[in-house]
Parts: structure tokens; C-alpha cells; sequence
């Protein structure tokens, strides 16, 4: 696991189980740009997901701290049933108003780093099929997607991550 990591007026940290709920707020507003319907309103109890998510022993969750507020979020764990050297990204958001300013990038690049270090050999994730910021963000860092399917609302994107 990689410790603290410090930018330049930023902090890439563990999330605190204590944080949860502005963890939730960033999760809402960043869901909600690329919904243009809204958010569906499926039932999930988002502060519980959260939740399980910050304290599952095989997971991690990591977030970018600029002038004492939390302004984006990446959550990961290995996949049920995958192999050994895998890591699925299950969430990465960046608050709407810290786009392209480097939020991203500089978290990213701290997940790549953990999951080297943890010796994975590629990462998987599944973005919306609507997000075309995400997927373009994804691309750029190095993701290939896969082609999806007549009817899908996800894309399946895999990061290949070699040995150095």
C-alpha cells in the first residue's frame, strides 16, 4: 500500500469511514452530469455502499484533498472471482467544478502506482456508455474499451499495467 502522496496544494489519501457522507455529495453531484434524465432512483443506499466500501478488507479507497475538502474519489478492489493480478476500478470521480484541472490525472496516476506496487497486471473498469467526458479521460490515460454490446449502459475498459 502506498502511503500519503503530496502535489503540489493537494493530498491523495485513504478516505476516512468519518468523511462518508461527503463522499456520497461528490458521488451525487459528478453521477448527475452525465444522467440527462437525472439520476435513476434505483433504491441503492449510496451511504451504505459507501460504507462497506471503505471498510472492506480487500479494497481501497482514495481520495484527492485540495484546501481541506475532498474534490475526488477513486475506489478499488480486485474482482469476485478474477485472477490475482487484476484490480477493478469501481469508482472514479472528480467534482464537477475541479474538471480538468489535474484532479484527475494526479489521482489516476496514484491508483497506477498503488496497483503496480501491488503487483496487478491490469485494471478493469465499466463507465457509462453516456459518459463520453469519462471515456475520453480514460483513453487519454491509456484504457482500451471493448466493444459493447446493442442495448448496454456500461463500456468495459481494460488498462494494461506492465512490470517495470
Amino acid at each position: 500500500m502506498i502511503s500519503n502522496r503530496v502535489v503540489p496544494g493537494r493530498v491523495i489519501r485513504t478516505v476516512l469511514p468519518a468523511e462518508v457522507a461527503d463522499v456520497v455529495a461528490l458521488h451525487a453531484r459528478a453521477r448527475a452530469t452525465y444522467y440527462p434524465g437525472g439520476v435513476p432512483q434505483d433504491g441503492t443506499d449510496w451511504t451504505a455502499s459507501w460504507r462497506a466500501a471503505l471498510t472492506r478488507p480487500d479494497g481501497r479507497v482514495l481520495c484527492l484533498v485540495e484546501a481541506g475538502r475532498i474534490v475526488g474519489l477513486a475506489s478499488f478492489r480486485p474482482p469476485e472471482g478474477g485472477p490475482a493480478d487484476r484490480v477493478k476500478l469501481f469508482q472514479f470521480h472528480v467534482d464537477p467544478d475541479q474538471w480538468r484541472t489535474g484532479v484527475g490525472t494526479a489521482l489516476h496516476a496514484a491508483c497506477v502506482e498503488e496497483w503496480r506496487a501491488d503487483g496487478r497486471r491490469a485494471a478493469l473498469l465499466d463507465v457509462h456508455v453516456d459518459n463520453r467526458r469519462a471515456q475520453g479521460f480514460y483513453r487519454r490515460q491509456g484504457w482500451v474499451a471493448e466493444p459493447a454490446g446493442p442495448g448496454d449502459h456500461h463500456l468495459r475498459m481494460c488498462l494494461a499495467l506492465p512490470g517495470e
